[in-house]
């Protein structure tokens, strides 16, 4: 086996490289290769090795996610992460090569396009911002400071995404993660059971683990759950279930819009289970003329996450969370306890975006690209590729026989990563992939797109 070079234990910020996550679980996989490592190890805690590194304990929980997916490791609540398997000939990470290997063709990650436009429109607004810097920006140290400078931008993105909110609901945070952590934090203990879709977020799952949540999938139809089978779950729950979280504007692994009358019932449902309602939206406005948010249906009992980093920009890391009237207090204690505060020169930079237009203009470019996209991924994989027009990912169905993993390997020893459908699955649900569209240019994605219409069997053959 031929391993990365930074094979030892423990690992040291020097060998942290970007993404930071990928080079920490990189160096785990490499010192479980050469047996610095050992089954049965224990890594250090999360907070541990983000200190020992000098990195945050969010990159540390997502490169510890990619080992559990990867089966190279085990997470268990309240006892730790250790390690599960020894030396391996191959290991199944998409990412993983050595420095030999020729980077592959990589469908795996949400990844924005790199749209040309965003270096101009962060150089634009940097070079802005410096000549009058703020003196909020450059001294601001509690957090109420950044509401009363962005929360009304805060607001008015939310009313493009079709919720009307005052900024004293609001909540700026470090991107949609964070804010859904929150929300989690205040609706649910320990225990807990949070309904949810049959595929849902893959930061859902980690953050459930983490904080001692159950998930518990909910059938559902072609226009999504079912708000009977909902009210169902609940009432047989014993009072555990708390929340529902829906992903209903695209984002969801099932690249899904639920329409405006769907979404009325899931809000009269959850309602009348006394469940609160958690939507995860990071799209934001991406995709024009879309239904209102469920949250507009039942705010006071909702909470809605956005953020620019997937429509915008990747490095604008920039969430808002909206929140009911009733838990303002509680929900930003629970924010002061795990961020503080958001970072507020990545606040004056999405501000200056919107109030110069850049946001506009960029949200534009974006539409034209990605439908592009999309159209060039229904032509290649024909129409049981799933998804919408301006959605970053397709979800793909596997023939009858055809597993996620054995299609999975074979699309790699091809040239192509792929995520499959078992990271998203709370519930057992018919195999699939997911490709993601963003992380290419143009030509890349038609070769990959390609091959791996080549590799699905054509109808009437049987796989293989």
């Amino acid at each position: 086996m031929t391993l990365l070079p930074m094979s030892h234990w423990p690992l040291t910020p020097e060998d942290v490289t970007r993404p930071a996550y990928r080079s920490v679980a990189q160096g785990i996989v490499a010192a479980i290769g050469a047996g610095s490592l050992r089954p049965g190890d224990r890594l250090p805690a999360h907070r541990d090795l983000a200190w020992q590194l000098g990195i945050s304990v969010q990159t540390v929980s997502r490169a510890y996610e990619e080992l559990i997916r990867a089966d190279m490791v085990s997470g268990e609540v309240g006892r730790g992460t250790f390690v599960k398997s020894g030396p391996r000939d191959t290991v199944e990470i998409p990412w993983h090569r050595t420095s030999a290997s020729r980077a592959p063709l990589d469908l795996s990650l949400m990844t924005p396009v790199h749209l040309p436009q965003i270096a101009d429109a962060w150089r634009d607004a940097l070079q802005r911002i410096a000549a009058h810097p703020p003196h909020e920006t450059m001294f601001a140290l509690r957090p109420g400071e950044t509401l009363a400078r962005y929360g009304a931008a805060a607001s008015a993105w939310l009313a493009r995404c079709g919720l009307i909110v005052q900024p004293a609901r609001t909540l700026v945070t470090n991107g949609v993660t964070p804010a859904m952590f929150v929300a989690l934090m205040t609706v649910a203990r320990h225990g807990d059971v949070i309904a949810c879709e049959a595929a849902t977020s893959h930061t859902l799952k980690p953050a459930a683990r983490q904080l001692g949540l159950r998930l518990q999938g909910i059938a559902q139809d072609a226009r999504g759950m079912l708000p009977e089978a909902l009210v169902e779950a609940a009432a047989g729950s014993g009072g555990q279930m708390k929340a529902l979280y829906l992903l209903p504007s695209g984002a969801g692994p099932y690249a899904h819009v639920i329409d405006r009358e769907r979404r009325a019932e899931l809000a009269r449902a959850a309602s009348a289970a006394g469940l609160f309602i958690l939507e995860c939206d990071p799209l934001g406005p991406l995709a024009p003329r879309r239904p209102p948010p469920v949250a507009s249906f039942a705010p006071e009992r909702s909470f809605y996450f956005t953020g620019l980093t997937k429509c915008l920009s990747p490095g604008l890391r920039f969430g808002i969370l909206a929140m009911p009237d009733h838990l303002a207090e509680r929900t930003v204690n629970r924010h002061l306890s795990v961020s503080w505060m958001a970072t507020p020169i990545i606040a004056e930079i999405a501000v200056d975006w919107m109030e110069s237009g850049l946001a506009d203009d960029l949200l534009q470019a974006h539409r034209k690209e990605l439908a592009a996209r999309n159209r060039q991924a229904q032509r290649a994989l024909g129409p049981e590729s799933a998804g919408f027009a301006y959605g970053l990912h397709r979800w793909l169905p596997l023939p009858e026989g055809l597993g996620e993993r054995a299609f999975q390997r074979q699309a790699l020893r091809n040239g192509v990563a792929v995520a499959t459908g078992a990271n998203f699955a709370v519930t057992d649900r018919r195999p699939a992939i997911r490709l993601c569209l963003g992380g290419l240019g143009r030509g890349e994605l038609e070769q990959a797109l390609g091959i791996l219409a080549a590799l699905l069997p054509m109808p009437g053959h049987p796989p293989g």
